[in-house]
C-alpha cells in the first residue's frame, strides 16, 4: 500500500474535474466543493486563477442523506448533523471522506508530483474537509486553502 488509500476508496465517486497543466505538470491543485455543489461548480474558477504548471483536479462527492437537510440527498462529503460547534459529529463520514482525498494525493504522487508540491482546499464543507486532511494525513502538503469553513472533530485535534 502506497502513501494513502488506493482508488478502490473512491468507488462510489463521480470522476472528478480535471483541468490539465497547460505547461510542464509540476504541482497540483484539488479542490473540494461545498454541500449540495460539484467539482464542475468550481473547476472554471480555479483554473482561471491558478499558474499554468498546475493541474487542477475538482472531484465530486456523491449524493447521501443530509441530516441537516431534513435526510434530503444532496452531494456531501459526510453527513451533517448540527450547526452548533459542540454538536454530533459524522466522524466515520468524516474519516472516510479523508481518506479519499488521500486516495487523490496518493494518485498524484505516483504521478511523479511530489507532496509539498500539492495541495488541497475547498469550499464551505470542503474546506472543512481539506483542513482536516491535512492536519491528520502526517504528510508535508504544499499547503491547504480552507475557505469559509470550520473544523471537523476540532475537539480530538486538542488533544492530538
Amino acid at each position: 500500500m502506497g502513501i494513502f488509500q488506493t482508488k478502490s476508496a473512491r468507488s462510489k465517486m463521480p470522476d472528478p474535474v480535471i483541468v490539465s497543466a497547460s505547461a510542464k505538470h509540476t504541482a497540483s491543485f484539488i479542490f473540494l466543493h461545498g454541500l449540495g455543489d460539484i467539482g464542475h461548480g468550481w473547476a472554471t474558477s480555479i483554473a482561471a486563477i491558478r499558474p499554468p504548471h498546475v493541474k487542477v483536479i475538482c472531484p465530486s462527492a456523491g449524493k447521501m442523506p443530509v441530516t441537516l437537510n431534513s435526510g434530503f440527498e444532496s452531494p456531501s462529503w459526510f453527513d451533517l448533523m448540527s450547526l452548533d460547534v459542540n454538536g454530533p459529529e459524522d466522524e466515520p463520514g468524516i474519516v472516510k471522506a479523508s481518506e479519499i482525498v488521500k486516495g487523490l494525493i496518493e494518485d498524484e504522487v505516483k504521478s511523479g508530483i511530489p507532496l509539498n508540491r500539492i495541495m488541497i482546499g475547498g469550499f464551505s464543507q470542503g474546506g472543512a474537509l481539506a483542513l482536516y486532511t491535512a492536519l491528520t494525513s502526517g504528510k508535508e502538503l504544499g499547503g491547504v486553502a480552507a475557505l469559509s469553513c470550520w473544523l471537523p472533530l476540532h475537539k480530538q485535534m486538542m488533544t492530538r
